[in-house]
């Protein structure tokens, strides 16, 4: 995985949900808005409600909404547009 690459899967079953744990993570919620973000870290998250589009600095747009498993690469940056307020369960892998 590049640092500009996301990688995401679409309503993962719930028992892949259990198995790596998301219940436990913790939560982050946000409103509807527009900010840039560096990952220090490889992240990855559940969508629990919300819509937003996420843009890698010099890649192209992806939109993610609720149900979707999200992993977002160490060291890539990226312009974040919260369309509908979102929630999220995360965790970071490395």
């Amino acid at each position: 995985m590049s640092e500009q690459d996301i990688f995401f899967e679409r309503d993962p079953s719930p028992a892949k949900l259990d198995v790596i744990g998301v219940p436990g993570w913790p939560r982050w919620r946000k409103e509807v808005s527009t900010f840039h973000w560096t990952y220090d870290r490889t992240e990855i998250c559940y969508l629990l409600r919300g819509r937003v589009t996420v843009t890698p600095d010099g890649g192209e747009p992806q939109t993610f909404e609720r149900g979707d498993l999200i992993t977002f690469p160490a060291g890539m940056s990226c312009t974040w547009e919260i369309l509908k307020d979102l929630e999220k369960q995360y965790n970071y892998l490395d």
